[in-house]
């Protein structure tokens, strides 16, 4: 590949797709701030992750991305293939494991997404995103693909010290582009969305920062006293209707709450049977946000990576309808980091199993799984 060529012929550079992808807040009428992100749509799709990311990092190893590609098949336990982009991994030492099934729904093709990007010795963003309502796989593609851009662009991401401020601007900041995504008939987000948590691991300063909104759980696995003994500890909650909190702001915005008689209570407009949501917060969902109370904004937390953390799990609520976090950890603790892919596929098929006993084999959800070793053994 040679190297001539004028900028313009080249593309943009990257100090102008970091300067036109910075997070903010900007001013302006409603109109404006469409138009700016009318802008931002056109700009996220001109040079990918790996791309954007330049040589403006603290990492000195490799980079790469990791993700789901897109399917539109409709195979059950069909696994979604993975796009990979920039250095190639070794599954075999990277201590990262991750599957993403094809559940029973033969309505739809799998709606579940994944992504892992990292810079080895600067960061990493994990993340898992489970799409629901009749277009909610483009949902969950879109913010796949997106909100890492939105992240590792803001202009304070790189000393890491507000990462949580940073992902809390990107969730609403993605929220507002899928609004104007769906006006220029993009994407189809009146009733459809995606849950959404990520999980941003500073290796230089040894913490996680979590983001998330509705019930994609992340759980992460302690060493215990004992040498194989590991507990598993939830660290993100899932955003159901009828916590009290939720409740009230779904309820002084004009939602309701009402129990379907079955096992979930859901969100409906006022005098109204949409949008039937079992979550209180996620991002898509437009008629949601706006009739309903539902909200984009998502919780933060920050923790300080300690000897004792031996392993994370984000995984979608195919995984967490049937199996309690500690019988998740159960199910991966056996496994080295080197065989973090195996234990993947061993907890989505246990998950598999656990909804064709519960269920009688009429439904199972998309089953995700990811993964991530924090402080890889030598086995």
């Amino acid at each position: 590949m040679g190297c001539s060529g004028s900028a313009q012929e080249k593309g943009p550079t990257v100090e102008a797709a970091r300067r036109r992808l910075s997070v903010g807040q900007v001013d302006g009428t409603p109109e404006e701030k469409a138009g700016v992100d009318r802008g931002m749509i056109a700009n996220l799709n001109e040079e990918s992750l790996i791309a954007l990311l330049g040589t403006d990092t603290t990492g000195t190893g490799r980079k790469f991305s990791l993700g789901s590609a897109e399917d539109k098949g409709k195979t059950s336990f069909a696994n979604k293939a993975t796009a990979a982009e920039g250095d190639k991994v070794d599954n075999a030492v990277s201590g990262l494991g991750y599957t993403c099934r094809k559940g029973l729904k033969p309505e739809s093709p799998n709606q579940d997404c994944w992504c892992i990007l990292a810079i080895e010795n600067d960061f990493a963003i994990y993340g898992v995103f489970d799409g629901h309502g009749k277009q909610g796989h483009d949902v969950s593609i879109y913010v796949k693909e997106n909100l890492p851009k939105l992240i590792i662009k803001d202009a304070r991401f790189k000393d890491h010290k507000e990462d949580g401020a940073i992902c809390f601007d990107a969730f609403k900041k993605i929220q507002s582009i899928i609004t104007v995504a769906d006006q220029m008939k993009k994407l189809d987000a009146q009733l459809s969305g995606t849950t959404c948590s990520v999980c941003v691991h500073s290796f230089a300063h040894n913490k996680m920062t979590f983001a998330h909104v509705a019930d994609s759980t992340i759980v992460l696995a302690k060493n215990g006293a004992k040498k194989g003994d590991f507990t598993g500890v939830q660290i993100t909650r899932d955003h159901k209707p009828d916590l009290k909190d939720e409740r009230a702001r779904i309820e002084k915005n004009g939602g309701r709450v009402v129990f379907d008689g079955y096992a979930n209570h859901r969100v409906y407009a006022k005098n109204a049977r949409y949008p039937g949501l079992n979550m209180s917060r996620c991002l898509g969902d437009l008629l949601g946000h706006q009739d309903c109370g539902i909200s984009c904004e998502p919780e933060t937390s920050e923790l300080a990576i300690c000897p004792e953390d031996a392993f994370l799990l984000l995984c979608s609520d195919g995984v967490w309808e049937f199996i309690t976090p500690q019988e998740a950890v159960d199910y991966v603790k056996d496994h080295s980091s080197g065989k973090a892919m195996v234990a993947a596929e061993k907890l989505a098929k246990e998950a598999w199993d656990r909804w064709i006993k519960e269920e009688g084999g009429a439904v199972v959800d998309d089953i995700t799984v990811v993964i991530v070793h924090l402080n890889m053994d030598k086995k």
